[in-house]
């Protein structure tokens, strides 16, 4: 067990604030997430979880505050952070396979050809060892176009981990999953804890309940709950509404939309 206490924070905000414009959109967020945590984030639609991640990965830069990932600025981490957008826009007419999507999870190694972009056989064993894990290997040749909503997820997660990074961000990983897949990538999850820190953004909380640690509501503000204490009364303050649990199979969902 690690001691909290005794290392550094894998990601560290301390007196954020980001504003689009006039519009104040998180403020004076201070929060610390160390190694091998999981944690997930929500709050209502526009309350700043995205801004939040976006600020993590350095694609936003603070108005105000300090922000440091794996003890450095957002930039200079992103070789050892993986991502899975929510959306992704694509063309659906270029000729790329799953692959070749995975395969853009390994850019920006060291060395010539990794300044190139040129794959080796290390980085293909790894985009194969990835596709495995998400039960795409034997779909690997596939147009990336030609694919379901849950296999693209699938394949976006894949691209998240071959780089084997240190911090896995997903962003609403089990939208367009079946509840088998869900399943399963919820075991993947574990098992990628055991070397790695996870935060994800999701409104299936009953996907994470067994997974993370910490809940970190935001709306414009963040307060961080441990997941024991997310109650019914805890969610509705956190969506400014009443709100409904929803049941999808083994999944509870919230339903925050007005009737």
């Amino acid at each position: 067990m690690i001691n909290p206490m005794s290392v550094e924070p894998v990601i560290s905000l301390c007196g954020v604030s980001f504003s689009y414009g006039n519009m104040p959109v998180l403020e004076n967020v201070c929060l610390d997430i160390g190694p091998r945590e999981s944690v997930c984030v929500v709050g209502p639609n526009g309350g700043g979880k995205t801004t939040l991640v976006k600020l993590i990965l350095g694609l936003l830069t603070p108005d105000a505050g300090e922000i440091r990932v794996l003890g450095r600025r957002p930039w200079q981490a992103r070789l050892n952070v993986g991502y899975m957008p929510q959306h992704v826009l694509y063309d659906p007419q270029f000729p790329v396979t799953a692959m070749d999507i995975v395969l853009m999870g390994r850019l920006g190694r060291q060395g010539f050809t990794g300044f190139l972009g040129w794959p080796n056989r290390a980085d293909r064993h790894a985009a194969l060892e990835a596709l495995r894990q998400v039960d795409m290997e034997e779909d690997c040749r596939l147009p990336f176009a030609s694919l379901s909503g849950g296999q693209r997820q699938r394949v976006l997660v894949a691209r998240a981990i071959c780089n084997r990074p240190e911090l896995l961000l997903l962003d609403e990983p089990t939208s367009n999953v079946d509840t088998l897949m869900g399943s399963r990538l919820w075991d993947l999850l574990r098992e990628l804890n055991r070397r790695m820190t996870i935060l994800m953004v999701t409104h299936d909380l009953g996907f994470v309940s067994n997974l993370v640690e910490k809940v970190i509501c935001v709306n414009r503000r963040v307060v961080v709950h441990p997941t024991s204490h997310v109650t019914g009364e805890v969610i509705s303050d956190i969506y400014g509404s009443d709100v409904r649990m929803v049941r999808h199979g083994e999944h509870l969902k919230v339903d925050h939309s007005h009737e």
